[in-house]
């Protein structure tokens, strides 16, 4: 087990940290773009690591935060910006976007389209969410990513399944019951990727499923930038503060709906198949940061 505090890191050079989980496709992306422009890169198993309190990690120029995990990510974020080093993403970003409620209602108070939701906090509370939807409609948890433990509620008798499971058998998390409008999206969703405030790409997530996620069998195919996209991508970026961010919007009748904001974005599949480099994207920024 590594130790972090004291004088267990290195103090030379603009240095960056990478803080990983696991050392995925993405991670080695970027590793790999920051090594080739000169940039140092020392690498840390979040979750391997022991954090001592109020010492001093070390001397970082930035520190990318790639933990899997919502609740480590979170801890490891605001353990960083406490010794004054830019965190990607920061503390403020990782606590509104990994929680989809936060997320819903922040970006709705400011005016962003948004599906129609309810949270509720009981069984009673949630069938009224789901009556005032209409069905079908979406449960989900508050938080979690890849499209897991999402469910398409067609009627009450699925609710009632669902939502007693949840309740008596679910963990607490799963007791916030987040209850949404189903979109009746056109065979697909849009991810746009935002580095630096600015929307570098996007791709539609093509599947005959309703559930539109590359982690679940989802192709990706390039989407033209709208200016409807660009404005709207760009707004929430800096409403949740992210330099590197993911956002899954929805195309209705009503117009793009922001449904779902990604701090820790996956994008090695979806960038490879619409051949954008990533990397440079990244070590881009981080130099623009750096100087």
């Amino acid at each position: 087990m590594r130790k972090i505090g004291g004088s267990s890191l290195g103090t030379d050079g603009k240095k960056v940290l990478l803080v990983y989980t696991i050392l995925r496709d993405e991670e080695r992306i970027i590793d790999s773009a920051l090594t080739k422009r000169g940039i140092k890169v020392e690498k840390v198993l979040g979750n391997k690591t022991l954090w001592e309190l109020g010492s001093r990690i070390g001397e970082f120029s930035l520190a990318i935060n790639r933990t899997l995990s919502a609740s480590q990510a979170t801890y490891i974020s605001f353990l960083l910006e406490g010794q004054g080093i830019r965190v990607i993403n920061p503390f403020r970003t990782l606590i509104i976007c990994n929680d989809k409620a936060l997320t819903t209602e922040l970006l709705a108070k400011e005016g962003l389209p948004v599906p129609r939701t309810y949270l509720a906090f009981s069984p009673e509370k949630a069938f009224e969410a789901l009556d005032r939807v209409g069905y079908p409609a979406v449960v989900k948890p508050v938080n979690g990513s890849w499209g897991r433990l999402l469910a398409k509620v067609n009627d009450r008798d699925t609710a009632e399944a669902i939502i007693s499971y949840r309740w008596n058998l679910g963990g607490i998390h799963q007791k916030a019951f987040y209850v949404q409008e189903y979109v009746n999206k056109p065979g697909r969703d849009i991810r746009v990727l935002v580095i630096g405030g600015k929307v570098r790409y996007a791709v539609y997530r093509n599947s005959s499923h309703w559930v539109t996620n590359t982690a679940r069998g989802a192709r990706a195919t390039p989407c033209p930038i709208s200016e409807e996209i660009k404005r709207i991508c760009e707004r929430v970026a800096s409403i949740v503060g992210g330099d590197f961010i993911a956002l899954d919007l929805f195309e209705s009748e009503r117009g793009v709906l922001v449904n779902e904001v990604n701090s820790t974005p996956e994008f090695a599949r979806s960038s490879r198949d619409v051949g954008v480099d990533v990397g440079k994207l990244i070590a881009d920024f981080v130099e623009e940061v750096l100087s």
